[in-house]
């Protein structure tokens, strides 16, 4: 008998052919994957070392999925889904291994390789990297959010500014809104946060730099799909050109990143917020 980590470890009765459990192996013991596995189990979720036994077999992963398509919807998709949050979340493969409970051998194959592990793997994952289970597996982002279920029982809670500007935190994606002579317009931009000030690029001629010397609303928030639950900041304030060199390359020396939107983004908009407010939707019982 010989495994790779993602196949799945099937125990059935040899009689009936009913399957009786079943698990992922998560870590081998052996480079030429021989027994003893670590399995994760389906239905428990907990992960212990096996020795099969003759009424267990091994259900291989699929190794060569259709050329540019993997199990996950794109080739190694869910793996690049998973670094990309367990960087944001500032953990180290070994660390995020410990809080999802894997193997570290087994993450670096999920992040490494295109894979489909079970939902109860991503759940652990979700909730080990501060994510979902739909944003581990890319689902419904090319629909607008806020589209699952409202809560049974939701609290709504208003945020003082110390939550508000923990919300902000230091970057992200925000929308831009200001009056203009056609009337209100929203721009996404990628913003940072810079000694309490919202500053964000773009071109001289491009909508955004409609905001300079106008008074803008500023709008930030997370909605999480599988929860049904989420938080908004909105801030007030007037927004203006940074002009002053010095300041200019002080912004370039500590921004996060640049904007998405690529091409020359120079023209930097500070906004000082004159007023932050925010609110958290969650379940009555949290």
């Amino acid at each position: 008998m010989r495994a790779q980590l993602g196949d799945r470890l099937v125990v059935e009765s040899p009689v009936t052919g009913v399957v009786r459990r079943d698990g992922e192996i998560v870590g081998l013991h052996h480079d030429d994957g021989t027994p003893p596995y670590d399995v994760r189990w389906s239905d428990t979720g907990e992960v212990t070392v096996v020795f099969p036994g003759p009424d267990a077999h091994i259900r291989h992963r699929q190794r060569e999925p259709r050329e540019g398509v993997s199990p996950a919807g794109g080739v190694g998709d869910v793996g690049r889904r998973i670094t990309t949050a367990r960087r944001r979340a500032g953990l180290s493969l070994g660390e995020a291994a410990d809080r999802a409970r894997m193997s570290p051998q087994y993450l670096a194959y999920l992040e490494q390789h295109p894979s489909d592990p079970s939902p109860a793997t991503l759940l652990r994952l979700a909730g080990a990297l501060g994510t979902t289970l739909d944003g581990l597996r890319g689902g419904g982002q090319g629909r607008p959010p806020g589209q699952g279920r409202a809560l049974l029982h939701p609290r709504l809670l208003e945020l003082d500014e110390d939550e508000c500007r923990a919300l902000l935190s230091t970057h992200g994606v925000g929308r831009v809104a200001l009056t203009t002579e056609d009337g209100p317009v929203v721009y996404p931009v990628n913003y940072d946060v810079v000694d309490g000030d919202l500053v964000f690029r773009t071109a001289p001629d491009a909508a955004p730099a409609e905001a300079v010397d106008a008074e803008v609303a500023f709008e930030v928030d997370r909605v999480d799909e599988a929860m049904s639950q989420g938080w908004s900041v909105l801030a007030l304030g007037r927004a203006e050109a940074v002009t002053d060199p010095e300041e200019v390359r002080r912004l370039q020396e500590r921004a996060y990143s640049s904007p998405w939107a690529g091409g020359r983004r120079t023209l930097w908009v500070r906004i000082r917020p004159t007023r932050l407010t925010g609110r958290r939707i969650t379940p009555a019982d949290q």
